[in-house]
């Protein structure tokens, strides 16, 4: 069956914007007749009791999700497989910089900003196995990077319509040994089979590269749908320290569960106060496609 999904970082309570998404990516799936899945995407920041704290928000807001929530962490030997299928595939290359090795080497003019400036990528087998033993004497190991076999991989989004990237050579295990984001995140939507993703569109730019190793990994990759973000009046991404804004403090300050509905949907140029409300009016041609800006005049505490 194809699904949906929406896949938070149990980092913390989810605030308003999370959970915009979160309804977005629900109603999305929902009214094209696909499941939605719930993931906990728990290898890499975990805070204690945030993974039932966010489930119990999003089960509050009236979202509600097919089968049992898949927590990432018990995934780790599919992502050790899907590791060794790129490697044997010659599509990985160790990395030995370090990350002010890389600031340092990515300010060069030729090298597109933001991007890996390939320093590891064409060396010699005496050069690698010297900067190997120089990583071991000092305790570390080599990251893997992708080491694509094309310049650029395109994918399409239902608000951006074709979307094309050059794929850069993203790290896809850390060396600690932790798996990176870009390779378990496509490893796990195909296990369960997701085939849309609706998330933020600061994201978008990583979608072709992972579409590129969905591909290499024999894997069909999604349609994706990359949402405005919530930002605050500054217009920087909108985070926790910006005051008020997950859904307990709201509720804490006085708010209803339909009030948060009520901001959500009409941030996107709708009218509901619940979950189901919100399904029967959302239309992805009509919503309001510039970030929201979140300002605290909009908090419990001024309404």
């Amino acid at each position: 069956m194809a699904a949906g999904r929406f896949a938070p970082s149990p980092s913390g309570d989810m605030h308003i914007g999370n959970l915009r998404t979160a309804l977005l990516a629900w109603a999305w799936a929902r009214q094209s007749g696909r499941d939605f899945v719930l993931r906990v995407e728990d290898i890499d920041r975990v805070k204690p009791g945030a993974a039932q704290r966010q489930i119990e928000d999003l089960a509050t807001l009236g979202i509600d999700w097919d089968g049992d929530v898949l927590f990432q962490s018990t995934r780790q030997p599919a992502h050790e497989v899907a590791i060794a299928q790129l490697r044997e595939a010659g599509l990985l290359f160790e990395c030995y910089c370090s990350r002010r090795d890389i600031k340092e080497a990515a300010s060069a003019p030729h090298v597109r900003p933001g991007s890996y400036p390939g320093t590891c990528r064409s060396l010699s087998p005496a050069e690698r196995e010297r900067r190997r033993a120089e990583l071991a004497s000092v305790g570390r190991r080599p990251a893997l990077r992708l080491n694509p076999m094309v310049d650029e991989w395109s994918v399409e989004d239902d608000l951006f319509g074709t979307v094309s990237e050059p794929i850069d050579c993203v790290v896809l295990q850390r060396g600690d040994g932790t798996l990176a984001y870009n390779l378990v995140v496509v490893v796990d939507d195909a296990f369960q089979g997701v085939d849309q993703v609706v998330r933020a569109d600061d994201l978008l730019s990583s979608a072709p590269a992972q579409a590129y190793i969905a591909h290499a990994l024999g894997l069909a990759q999604p349609r994706y749908a990359h949402v405005p973000l919530v930002i605050n009046e500054a217009g920087d991404r909108l985070a926790k320290r910006d005051g008020a804004v997950t859904l307990r403090e709201f509720l804490d300050l006085g708010w209803t569960v339909a009030d948060v509905v009520d901001k959500i949907a009409g941030s996107l140029g709708f009218e509901a106060r619940t979950a189901e409300q919100f399904l029967d009016v959302f239309d992805r041609r009509k919503m309001v496609h510039t970030p929201w800006v979140f300002s605290p005049a909009d908090g419990p505490a001024n309404s």
